[in-house]
């Protein structure tokens, strides 16, 4: 009934190449190319995305930190109960 999924249409004039996973090499240029350039894109973004996180840190730490405050009991409240 149908078309299997994979075979669903055909193409003509169509070239695929594809290279074996064991033929690749998965880790080449890593540390000639991907350390430098991780470092790179590092440096240049740092500045752009630290000072949100930091404030969004600092605004949930005070948060948590008045929640605290505001949500214990006052023991003067207490200190006439036997």
């Amino acid at each position: 009934m149908g078309l299997k999924f994979g075979n669903l249409a055909k193409y003509s004039n169509v070239i695929t190449y594809s290279l074996s996973p064991y033929a690749q090499k998965p880790f080449a240029g890593f540390f000639k190319n991907g350390i430098p350039n991780l470092w790179r894109r590092f440096r240049s973004k740092v500045f752009i995305m630290a000072p949100p996180f930091i404030f969004g840190y600092l605004v949930y730490s005070w948060g948590t930190e008045k929640h605290r405050q505001l949500s214990r009991k006052d023991p003067a409240v207490y200190a006439n109960d036997e």
